[in-house]
């Protein structure tokens, strides 16, 4: 059996290869809106971070977000970033656990 191609994006901030699903997409829109995307599906131009909030504040400092969204980004919008962040991480990182229980 042919084994599937695992799609890999690069992490903004490490600059690290990974697979597509273990990292996380922030995304913006065509309405110019920032935000966190889980599904991986919305519309719009999407920058992937590994899961640390480590790499968040690297990108945040080097201002990695408006190089790869091609956009500059407001302070209030990597303050609410960072917010949402650290709560996504904590779902992020139990839904990797559940997925690797799975293979």
């Amino acid at each position: 059996m042919k084994q599937r191609k695992v799609p890999l994006r690069k992490c903004i901030a490490c600059q690290e290869m990974m697979p597509k699903r273990e990292l996380i997409r922030v995304v913006r829109t065509p309405a110019d809106e920032v935000l966190i995307d889980l599904t991986g599906k919305k519309a719009g131009r999407g920058a992937y971070l590994c899961g640390k909030v480590s790499c968040f504040k690297l990108a945040k400092k080097s201002k990695a977000f408006d190089r790869a969204l091609k956009h500059p980004v407001d302070a209030l919008i990597y303050d609410q970033l960072e917010q949402d962040f650290i709560a996504v991480e904590e779902e992020f990182l139990a839904g990797k656990e559940h997925a690797d229980e799975e293979s």
